[in-house]
């Protein structure tokens, strides 16, 4: 068996931000496809799993517990369990990033 999710372009109002959770269509994993304009992220926040970005388009830079790093398109990051995170898009366009998370749904706690 297999499902397809087909894309659905956002309303004007709406983000860019597709969310997925694993657990709603028999999936292991979670993910988020990001689509940010230069200046967003999230906040810092931690998960009880591991969390994987690929960067697809633009640059980001990444918080993962006192260290930063930037990260170009083509780049994959990837942090423990438990380590406060985030990431900005520091680039002059968008940015397009996919979010993996080793949950069949997304927790996340603000720190």
């Amino acid at each position: 068996m297999f499902r397809i999710l087909r894309h659905q372009e956002p309303r004007p109002d709406q983000s860019r931000t597709v969310r997925f959770e694993g657990r709603d269509h028999g999936g292991e994993i979670s993910l988020f496809l990001v689509d940010n304009e230069p200046g967003q992220g999230p906040d810092l926040h931690v998960h009880p799993y591991s969390e994987t970005w690929a960067v697809r388009k633009g640059e980001a830079e990444f918080t993962v517990g006192d260290a930063k790093t930037r990260a170009f398109p083509g780049d994959i990051v990837v942090v423990a369990a438990n380590i406060p995170h985030r990431f900005e898009n520091v680039g002059t366009g968008r940015l397009e990033i996919v979010c993996i998370h080793a949950s069949d749904t997304i927790v996340q706690e603000l720190v």
